[in-house]
């Protein structure tokens, strides 16, 4: 076998793991298509240990953007943080943000102030802890009904902020009672599994010091496709960029922050 044809095939092997599929997204100006799957996309390959040249790509590109909604700003400073650029404008507007009813903005403030080394606000973790709800979960709004991947963002906010003890365990238990008879966990009661809620809860369980179980693993394990992707759930194959730039923390078993 000549030596382009083993380079060719070492290179679709390559391609064929999750990381590697991500990895190909990636595009000359250094984004993934646009700025919020840039950043998800960013974050993914840092928990598989992604090449810093790659990382850096995608902050240059992120560096150009400017985020506007509180949510946005804050998963564009820990992406940027994690390919190791110090984006000094954005975490002045984190520092400066007061909670309010939009509690997903105060979740994903926290996460970047922390994964950037800088304390939580004790307003926002005091704030995201009387969010939760009666069922033992939180929603992305004060109005909304409480879903699985809010709340299992909120458990790793909460964990990186040092909080323990009962929140966290309410938190738990609502999110194993939303883990489906196919391991895979759904984001609402009667939605079904799927690849993304069944990664944040993993990344939770994580957070918070449990063992995720073999069967949510091999849920997802049934969603890969042969190009490394991940299918949404077993139904659709939809957005197939954003749902495996999601699963590859769990899959690295790093829960947010990234360390």
């Amino acid at each position: 076998m000549d030596l382009k044809l083993l380079a060719i095939l070492a290179a679709t092997t390559a391609l064929a793991t999750p990381a590697g599929y991500v990895a190909g997204e990636q595009r000359d100006d250094g984004g993934f298509g646009d700025p919020q799957l840039t950043a998800w996309a960013t974050l993914g390959l840092a928990a598989s240990g992604a090449e810093p040249e790659r990382l850096a790509r995608a902050a240059a590109y992120l560096a150009r953007e400017e985020p506007r909604e509180q949510t946005e700003v804050a998963l564009h400073a820990m992406a940027r943080t994690v390919a190791g650029d110090r984006p000094d404008g954005l975490f002045a507007r984190l520092r400066a943000h007061r909670p309010g009813k939009l509690l997903n903005a105060t979740i994903w403030t926290i996460l970047a102030l922390r994964q950037a080394g800088e304390p939580a606000p004790q307003a926002l973790v005091d704030s995201l802890r009387l969010a939760q709800r009666s069922s033992g979960g939180w929603s992305w709004h004060a109005s909304a009904a409480p879903d699985t991947n809010d709340t299992a963002a909120a458990v790793q906010a909460l964990r990186a902020a040092g909080v323990r003890g009962r929140p966290i365990d309410r938190a738990v238990a609502f999110l194993r009672r939303h883990q489906s008879s196919d391991g895979g966990f759904e984001l609402t009661e009667g939605r079904g599994s799927d690849a993304q809620s069944t990664a944040w809860a993993i990344q939770a369980l994580l957070a918070a010091g449990r063992q995720p179980g073999k069967a949510a693993y091999r849920y997802l394990a049934r969603l890969r496709r042969p190009d490394g992707s991940y299918r949404y759930s077993a139904r659709y194959a939809t957005t197939p960029l954003w749902v495996t730039a999601q699963v590859l923390p769990a899959l690295a078993r790093k829960p947010f922050p990234l360390r």
